[in-house]
């Protein structure tokens, strides 16, 4: 399988992803994006520092210059593409995949991403299919680790609204910890906040409960207002309530959008992915917002914020979208967002449960993955079932497929980074949605 995704370059290490390949990125990368620069950092991944080192070697050996962070999150990658003018930039991560796996996320001007639409599969041909000469003027490395204080100072102005907090974090031992000391101040306890790229805690992938069972715990046992928790490289972000609750994360996405109408004054267009809840959407349209759903995948996701000048837009999957964030996602600005909402409630004499209780209005499912190889003769099964046979009310294609009904709909979609079929679903009561998932995981069984 290659190693070339939709949204990025991700696989295990050693086979999938290794230092040729690294190397070969590297080399081709300035000729697809005509630069003659490439900004590159790196997390703490146990393999990212030999492929930092042939990626770089890469580069400079096309001719072309390195502008080096060091280590970074990945949302300091994008601030450095675009604070910095570059025309391409590369973070060597695999982001929440456990430490087996690594990878490589590109961006070009203006911290435009680069998928598989979009140059990825430009850049994978010449991989596969090009030489290497070694230039007669290799390129230079030059030190960007300055873009680390030059980011954090972007940064704490957001940081202002929320001091008084009891908060506790967890930074999945990953890049979150390289800044976000420097943002919150006063009452804040940290777990797993010492770089280690095994990952020792639990895997850095905090939309996988059990990885949030211990800052669900530290959240109760110190009575904080909220628990935060990162991802491995910082560009995404879930939340615990002060209940010891995790908080679904297209709720979030709904309490940024209080943040922006409450706490900034502005409304606008706001961006949501296929798979949210219509509690989300119920409740920024009643904020004011136009919200405008579109495709999984950041890949996607930025292009469509900024065509629709998005204020803010938000997934699933815990990534936000910030349109003064160059219309990227960054884990830790968007948990100043929530933090800052979560201290107007306090002042309030209100609770961040109180708040996402009152946004929840229909049960959700959650998204339930199922592994199984004839995906497409699933969902074309659940198609002909819901779609043909059924009188939905309405019908969205463009990501698999999302089949509304007046009282409850689903969707259903194939994984772009993973063997899996994903389903979620949402009804106006549990019994409701019991009984429509039983019929939907009947259809898929017979597939799997």
């Amino acid at each position: 399988m290659s190693a070339f995704k939709a949204y990025d370059i991700r696989g295990v290490y050693g086979t999938e992803i290794t230092e040729e390949l690294a190397y070969r990125i590297g080399y081709h990368l300035p000729k697809l994006l005509k630069t003659d620069h490439v900004v590159v950092g790196r997390d703490i991944r146990l393999s990212s520092p030999s492929l930092h080192e042939a990626l770089v070697k890469g580069i400079t050996d096309s001719g072309n210059d390195v502008w080096d962070l060091g280590l970074s999150t990945t949302p300091m990658v994008y601030f450095a593409t675009a604070h910095l003018g570059a025309d391409a930039s590369v973070q060597i991560t695999a982001s929440h995949n456990p430490p087996q796996y690594n990878g490589f996320k590109i961006s070009r001007h203006g911290a435009l991403p680069v998928g598989g639409d979009s140059g990825l599969k430009d850049l994978e041909k010449m991989v596969n299919e090009e030489e290497t000469p070694v230039s007669a003027k290799k390129g230079e490395i030059k030190d960007y680790s300055h873009v680390r204080d030059e980011y954090v100072a972007f940064l704490k102005p957001f940081a202002e609204k929320i001091e008084g907090l009891n908060i506790s974090v967890d930074c999945s031992s990953g890049m979150s910890a390289l800044i976000i000391k420097d943002l919150l101040k006063g009452n804040v306890h940290y777990i797993n906040d010492t770089f280690d790229g095994s990952f020792p805690a639990h895997e850095p992938n905090p939309l996988e409960e059990k990885n949030c069972k211990q800052i669900e715990a530290e959240t109760v046992k110190n009575g904080s207002d909220a628990g935060v928790i990162y991802d491995g490289d910082a560009d995404r972000v879930m939340f615990i309530d002060e209940k010891g609750r995790f908080i679904q994360p297209d709720y979030i996405t709904a309490v940024i959008g209080l943040y922006y109408s409450k706490l900034r004054g502005m409304t606008g267009n706001a961006l949501v992915d296929i798979r949210t809840s219509r509690s989300t959407t119920e409740f920024l349209e009643k904020l004011g917002y136009d919200v405008t759903v579109w495709k999984v995948g950041h890949a996607f996701a930025k292009m469509k914020i900024r065509e629709i000048d998005g204020v803010f837009g938000g997934e699933l999957a815990g990534h936000y979208y910030i349109r003064e964030f160059f219309s990227c996602d960054s884990g830790i600005l968007a948990s100043l967002f929530v933090l800052s909402v979560v201290k107007m409630l306090k002042d309030e004499g209100k609770t961040l449960s109180s708040l996402i209780d009152s946004i929840i209005c229909y049960s959700n499912s959650g998204e339930i993955n199922f592994r199984l190889e004839e995906k497409d003769e699933a969902i074309d099964a659940l198609y002909r079932r819901f779609a043909v046979e059924g009188k939905p009310s309405a019908l969205l294609d463009f990501d698999g497929y999302r089949i509304e009904y007046p009282d409850w709909w689903f969707n259903v979609r194939k994984s772009n980074t993973e063997p899996y079929l994903r389903i979620v679903a949402e009804a106006s009561d549990s019994r409701k949605l019991d009984e429509k998932l039983d019929e939907i995981k009947s259809i898929i069984g017979k597939f799997h």
